[in-house]
């Protein structure tokens, strides 16, 4: 009588863990989310699986303020900052990519956007800074790419087209700086 009720409890036991077991969720492919900013011509490009779904105009360092060129991975990001180095300006969906500071950020300035006028950070319109926002909190910043193009020795130029010059420093970079400009690697 005991083994027939060990054998029902055998038979019954892995039917029960079965059903207590959720099904397997499919983990989704990881997403990739590169943003380009591109100095000269003043606008951003946002890219989802290397699918163009945004162009926005933006603003950058204006003279004497340079947003640095690069390619970043934001680390911190708030949805309502106040600038401790600017007077306290409003920085709304900021997306920051520096250690000294600078951020993608939604701007009130809308009618300087398209041209130099920041402190350094890249500005957009607010909508489209609370899209950006949102875009990386779902893709997650371990996903995302900030990359600030424009600079001298990258050419100036995105990956829209650049000319021969464009792709020779993009190439070279630092060789052709030290070929053009030997007396600033002197130290």
């Amino acid at each position: 009588r005991r083994s027939i009720l060990l054998a029902l409890a055998g038979l019954t036991v892995p039917a029960a863990a079965e059903a207590a077991t959720p099904p397997k969720k499919k983990i989704p492919a990881r997403k990739r989310l590169i943003i380009t900013i591109n100095k000269v011509s003043q606008k951003m490009t946002v890219e989802l699986d290397g699918r163009s779904k945004y162009r926005w105009p933006v603003s950058t360092g204006a003279p004497g303020y340079e947003t640095p060129s690069g390619k970043y991975r934001p680390f911190r990001m708030e949805r309502e900052h106040f600038s401790k180095e600017w007077d306290d300006a409003p920085m709304p969906h900021s997306i920051f990519f520096t250690g000294r500071g600078h951020a993608v950020h939604g701007s009130y300035h809308v009618k300087s956007l398209g041209r130099r006028a920041s402190h350094g950070c890249v500005r957009l319109h607010p909508d489209n800074a609370a899209k950006l926002f949102a875009l990386v909190q779902q893709t997650g910043m371990a996903n995302t790419s900030v990359i600030v193009r424009g600079g001298f020795f990258d050419g100036g130029f995105d990956n829209e087209g650049p000319d021969k010059i464009g792709k020779l420093f993009a190439r070279e970079g630092r060789k052709a700086k030290r070929k053009l400009f030997p007396w600033m690697e002197r130290n």
